[in-house]
C-alpha cells in the first residue's frame, strides 16, 4: 500500500488517464475530485461491500424449495 500526503489542489495520477485531486479537508473528511474516463467504474468501497454481500444472499438456493417446485 502506497501512503502519500496531499494538500488542497495537489493530485496523484493512477496510469495515464485517471487524477485525483483533494478538493477540500474538513476537521474529520477529505473530498476528492476523480477524472476518469467513463469505461472506468468509480465505487465507494463500502457501497461496493454492500452489493457483494446482496449478491452473496441472492445466489443461495434452498434445495427443499426447488424440489417442491419440481413436483407442482
Amino acid at each position: 500500500m502506497l501512503v502519500i500526503s496531499r494538500k488542497k489542489g495537489e493530485s496523484i495520477l493512477l496510469g495515464d488517464d485517471i487524477e485525483i485531486t483533494v478538493v477540500k479537508i474538513d476537521d474529520n473528511s477529505v473530498k476528492l475530485s476523480i477524472s476518469a474516463p467513463k469505461s472506468v467504474t468509480i465505487l465507494r468501497k463500502e457501497l461496493y461491500k454492500e452489493v457483494e454481500q446482496e449478491n452473496k444472499k441472492a445466489a443461495v438456493v434452498d434445495i427443499n424449495l426447488l424440489k417442491e417446485l419440481k413436483n407442482r
